[in-house]
């Protein structure tokens, strides 16, 4: 059989609600799903077999660690990494092989939306797009995508609890040029539910000021909330 042009990973633990309209939105695809599940307490893994993806359990709930493995079974000449609860666009998958096979990006991600009516996200969402236009920096939660040579070359992600997807991001763009596709990808707010939209971002922002100044992920990961540790829904993104 042909190898697939893109292998989609998706790390989960308990993602039984997100995950069945996250891999909808993927659809009848000829592409590659994988399923990196730690250890789900719920119906999980059933439903990645439902969809037809193929699952692959993993001991421990650390994305990063969940990523590279996914990675290192991929079939595919392009990595997709995709949150559970992300959605991507209908012509998604053609956009990521037309950035890398026409217009020569090493890799990169898309504009990003949330399902919320926060004025405060939306403000976010254009901060994050201007990110995108002048530093070339995705977050996770906006589907990061790369060339396999390159994410093998770069060392994939490295297995820190919290900033993975932003220092990932950072030296794909040392690599080479990056793409922002549109049209966005959808995400969750739940991760704002807890503290509300305001105040998680004001703290995401100190997170990433600390990030910036120096101090190491292991010690930052330290600041998260009890409820943030316990679970590996996705809870900071750092960045606007």
């Amino acid at each position: 059989m042909k190898a697939p042009e893109i292998s989609i990973i998706i790390p989960v633990a308990n993602e039984s609600e997100a995950l069945p309209e996250t891999l909808a939105t993927i659809g009848d695809s000829p592409h590659e799903t994988i399923v990196v599940d730690a250890q789900s307490e719920d119906e999980t893994a059933a439903i990645a077999r439902r969809f037809g993806c193929r699952l692959l359990s993993f001991p421990e709930r650390h994305r990063a660690r969940q990523m590279n493995f996914g990675a290192a079974a991929a079939e595919g000449r392009i990595l997709l990494f995709l949150h559970a609860d992300t959605h991507l666009p209908s012509n998604g998958l053609a956009k990521i092989l037309r950035a890398i096979d026409r217009d020569g990006a090493i890799g990169g991600g898309f504009a990003r939306r949330y399902r919320s009516r926060s004025v405060i996200l939306a403000l976010t969402c254009r901060l994050a797009e201007l990110r995108n236009y002048f530093f070339g920096w995705h977050l996770g939660d906006q589907a990061l995508f790369v060339r396999r040579d390159g994410f093998e070359k770069l060392g994939g992600y490295r297995e820190i609890p919290i900033f993975e997807d932003l220092d990932f991001s950072r030296r794909l763009r040392r690599a080479g040029p990056t793409k922002t596709l549109r049209p966005p990808v959808v995400s969750s707010a739940r991760r704002f539910a807890a503290r509300g939209p305001l105040r998680t971002t004001l703290d995401d922002l100190s997170l990433t000021r600390r990030y910036f100044s120096g101090v190491h992920p292991n010690e930052l990961s330290k600041a998260l909330p009890n409820h943030v540790k316990t679970t590996n829904q996705k809870t900071y993104e750092y960045l606007p």
